[in-house]
């Protein structure tokens, strides 16, 4: 009936790879994903690059289903360094514990902490946005160019005139520039704390999960989301559920996305690390795996942390400790303490990471390890102040927004709302603009009030 009713065939557009449907055009950085998580792939190399050099077709498509079978079926390279357990039990097993000094705060200094973690978010995220995806080899030139290097302020839209853009490929007109906002603007990486403050307020602090897929599904369309928590969403649409939902045919599911999403559950859980990863975990777990699930743990730990400690040193290491010693991430975030400890500049930090993940893929450039690398890195390299903090976690590029928003994070909480200066708050007006249903324009200090009676519950 159906069919002498339209008397058409129906066809999958094949050609749609707006990130609903990206697996078979993403088969080559599936293959580093894999090979990066020890999987006994290699042997297939040739069958990935062979079938990812196909055009988009109902044959593509099926012969990238079976690549995805073979990929979860996989052991595990006989030669593989790394223990990275997915469950939460399993990571616990694996933690180093890092004991510090930590006070809590009067009640007025922790409402003057968390006011300082929900701007200086806001602001770290303001900073880069108009420049995200922009590469180091042209935002360095940029910066130079605009009398901004090393960064120390805003980029403004006076900076970008007509002769400045002929000199970039990046486009940047028509950005959202510090001096043309009045709050800050829509962006992903800020609708996530608003959307984890909701998930609390509808679900308690005892969330699993399904109710933070759920929320999602409820809150927002799923142009919203971007890489892997794109693909969850569809997953989730077609009942894939957590944690399968962060597996299944996810070539995103180490990428950056689950470390921008844990900055309120350490709002809500000061001097308490283990707690703020915990529920960093159940929320991570919906759209990624393995160092993408450490990143959300580890930031959310360090915001915890730094509410009740000024060491910058104590604030990574806490955070740490909530995640596996046996991991990629570990050892990377060693790897930037260690050196800055022994006198690595940050010219040569930079270099460091560029060197080890390359900017110009998109894996690279996503990826959730060079990205926390980025963060730490910041947090050492910014001896202590806000903006000269958020300055260098732009300035190593990747990705702009992200870094500058979890820096921004981790200061404000650290620095109070005190040690941000004007200069930085001005733009973002005490608002967040969010793309949230029913919930366009958030007040930060509203906001706050409600982290408060979070922490307090």
């Amino acid at each position: 009936m159906f069919a002498k009713i339209y008397n058409s065939e129906i066809k999958t557009d094949y050609n749609n790879v707006d990130g609903l449907n990206r697996y078979p055009q993403d088969l080559l950085a599936e293959y580093n994903q894999s090979m990066e998580e020890g999987l006994d792939v290699e042997k297939y190399k040739s069958l990935f690059e062979a079938v990812a050099a196909l055009k988009p077709s109902e044959y593509k498509t099926k012969m990238s289903d079976v690549i995805f079978e073979m990929v979860i079926n996989a052991g595990m390279q006989k030669d593989y360094k790394y223990n990275e357990p997915n469950s939460l039990k399993e990571i616990k097993a694996l933690r180093k514990v890092h004991d510090f000094d930590g006070v809590m705060p009067y009640r007025e200094t922790l409402r003057k902490k968390i006011l300082g973690a929900w701007t200086g978010r806001a602001c770290g995220c303001l900073l880069g946005k108009p420049i995200e995806g922009i590469r180091s080899n042209e935002l360095i030139p940029l910066l130079k160019e605009t009398g901004n290097y090393p960064m120390h302020r805003y980029i403004k839209s006076t900076d970008i005139t007509d002769e400045v853009c002929s000199h970039y490929k990046f486009y940047l007109k028509n950005k959202a520039y510090a001096d043309t906002v009045d709050g800050m603007p829509v962006d992903d990486d800020t609708n996530y704390v608003v959307l984890a403050q909701k998930i609390v307020e509808e679900f308690d602090r005892d969330f699993d999960s399904e109710d933070v897929a759920t929320a999602w599904m409820k809150y927002q369309s799923v142009f919203s989301y971007f890489t892997a928590e794109r693909i969850a969403y569809v997953n989730f649409i077609n009942c894939i559920m957590p944690p399968a939902s962060g597996m299944y045919k996810n070539v995103c599911r180490e990428w950056i996305g689950a470390q921008i999403r844990g900055d309120y559950f350490g709002y809500i859980n000061p001097g308490d690390p283990a707690q703020a990863a915990k529920m960093a975990y159940k929320d991570a777990v919906i759209s990624h795996v393995k160092n993408g699930v450490y990143g959300e743990m580890f930031a959310a730990a360090m915001i915890a942390c730094a509410a009740v400690t000024d060491n910058i040193e104590d604030i990574i290491l806490g955070g740490l400790a909530q995640i596996p010693s046996t991991s990629r991430l570990y050892e990377a975030v060693i790897k930037i303490l260690e050196g800055y400890k022994n006198g690595v500049t940050y010219e040569e930090c930079f270099d460091i990471i560029h060197a080890a993940y390359d900017e110009h893929t998109d894996h690279g450039w996503c990826h959730t390890i060079p990205n926390a690398m980025i963060v730490v890195a910041a947090l050492l390299y910014g001896e202590g102040d806000f903006g000269k903090s958020i300055c260098c976690a732009v300035g190593m590029a990747f990705d702009t927004d992200c870094n500058g928003a979890t820096v921004g994070s981790i200061m404000g909480m650290r620095n109070t709302i005190d040690g941000i200066d004007e200069c930085w708050k001005k733009p973002v007006n005490g608002k967040i603009r969010t793309s949230i249903f029913g919930c366009d324009t958030v007040d930060i200090k509203a906001a706050v009030d409600k982290t408060m009676e979070h922490i307090e519950d």
